[in-house]
């Protein structure tokens, strides 16, 4: 478990915030700012030494990055009502709701902290979970590092993009295409930088379009 920690102890922490965030008496603005403090301490104290920010085809995963993010917006901008099917919305998969109060959306500080949070630490987070850590230690558990990076079994690739898809909601399906995008770039880069910017670009993207169209419920 040890050799995991560096990999799953940032991603754990990011969850478990989602979950305490709605019950701990703070204001947003103190949420936010506790949110990315944690999870950046988190990262610096058990996960710097495994962080590779090299890219190698960095052109190619800005590309990539934004056409993820077209995926994302693509069903509700095409079919505005694609969500209401029973198939999104049901018991078992819930509803992805705006979560920012009306005063919270145009608190600046607020807004900045969340960006940078979306940007810059989702990106690293997600990516050391799902891509660098997830997929090697289905094939070789604790030994996962043996593993080289994006090289991992048809089963690992399809069970992590379902379970990547899992963690957003009703937004479930343009989740599994951008898990298996960022699955697919993985195999052909072998690089966590790669990933971590193309990651990285799709959030700078769909946080820019949150802020322009009000689209709370992308956040």
């Amino acid at each position: 478990m040890t050799r995991s920690l560096p990999y799953v102890a940032p991603f754990a922490t990011f969850m478990l915030l989602l979950v305490l965030a709605p019950r701990l008496p703070l204001d947003a603005r103190t949420l936010s700012v506790l949110r990315v403090a944690v999870l950046a301490g988190v990262l610096w104290f058990c996960s710097r030494r495994v962080i590779s920010l090299r890219t190698t085809h960095w052109l190619t995963s800005i590309a990539l990055g934004i056409g993820v993010f077209a995926l994302w917006i693509a069903p509700d901008v095409l079919l505005p009502s694609w969500r209401e099917s029973p198939l999104f919305r049901n018991g078992l998969t819930g509803r992805v709701e705006g979560v920012l109060p009306a005063e919270a959306q145009r608190d600046s500080l607020l807004l900045a902290l969340r960006f940078a949070r979306a940007v810059i630490l989702v990106p690293i987070i997600e990516e050391l979970f799902w891509r660098a850590w997830l997929p090697r230690w289905m094939v070789r558990g604790e030994d996962f590092r043996e593993v080289p990076l994006g090289q991992y079994s048809r089963a690992a690739f399809w069970i992590t993009a379902i379970l990547f898809a899992s963690e957003h909601g009703d937004l479930w399906g343009v989740g599994l295409a951008a898990g298996l995008a960022y699955n697919w770039w993985m195999r052909r880069t072998r690089g966590l930088g790669d990933l971590i910017l193309a990651h990285a670009v799709t959030n700078a993207c769909l946080s820019a379009y949150v802020l322009m169209s009000g689209r709370w419920e992308y956040w």
